[in-house]
């Protein structure tokens, strides 16, 4: 009777501690499978974040060809037009020969008015009145015929003064260029987009004005950020050569080795 006692409270204290590991192995399992789902929903949100961040970055690199495209098309077109407009002769210079042909015109009617006034009989006085009268009418007519050619040939020549001065503006720098990613702001897309408008050195940026800086921001798609990150005073001292007061002003802007 007693074995039989203890062989029941042996089973029973088995089975009490087998529902106690079973019931803490059950949960531990539980939470392993909870943990596998979990991984599961991040891998497929990863997988969904990495395909949107490939749509977004074909997206850019198509937008980059197109402006490339357009930038190439805008400076061809720039480069036929000057050539165009300096190949035509100035608007002046086809207005002067009006001006001379004119002059004659004029002075035809007074020699005409001069002949019958010769030819009536008169005394010597009206005679001499009358050839001093159509003399000082055909004067003015030869005076502005004189005058004009010098102001017309003056516009000629201020206007390619101007034409050549913007033309200066425009020519990149001769020689050899500078580093313009020492420059805060200034990366290797971006200096590649400078250099395809032109600009290779520090001195062209710090002689940039406000429609320079208009004209290079509409092409880079910026608003603002020139003068937000000072782009023009970094130039001014790099050109200048004044590294310590460039190193004291912009120190995250790095050094002279800087790639």
């Amino acid at each position: 009777m007693g074995t039989f006692f203890y062989v029941v409270l042996a089973f029973l204290v088995g089975v009490l501690v087998g529902w106690f590991i079973w019931g803490r192995l059950r949960g531990e399992l539980d939470s392993l499978r909870g943990d596998v789902d979990r991984t599961r929903s991040e891998r497929d949100k990863l997988r969904a974040d990495s395909d949107r961040l490939t749509g977004e970055l074909k997206a850019c690199g198509k937008t980059r060809s197109d402006l490339e495209l357009q930038l190439r098309e805008a400076q061809a077109s720039s480069g036929a037009g000057g050539a165009k407009a300096s190949s035509q002769p100035p608007a002046a210079l086809m207005s002067t020969p009006g001006v001379g042909k004119s002059a004659p015109a004029t002075a035809k009617p007074a020699a005409a008015k001069a002949g019958p006034a010769k030819t009536a009989p008169k005394p010597a006085a009206a005679k001499s009145a009358t050839a001093s009268a159509p003399a000082a009418k055909a004067s003015p007519t030869k005076a502005p015929a004189t005058k004009t050619p010098a102001k017309t040939s003056a516009a000629p020549k201020a206007a390619p003064a101007a034409k050549k001065a913007a033309t200066a503006a425009a020519k990149p720098a001769s020689g050899k260029p500078d580093n313009l990613r020492r420059l805060i702001g200034i990366g290797p897309v971006n200096e590649k987009l400078l250099k395809a408008q032109g600009v290779t050195s520090f001195a062209q940026i710090a002689a940039w004005t406000s429609a320079d800086i208009k004209r290079i921001e509409d092409v880079m798609n910026f608003d603002g950020r020139i003068a937000r990150e000072r782009w023009i005073e970094q130039a001014k001292l790099l050109a200048a050569g004044n590294e310590a007061e460039f190193a004291k002003q912009f120190p995250t802007a790095g050094t002279a080795s800087n790639t």
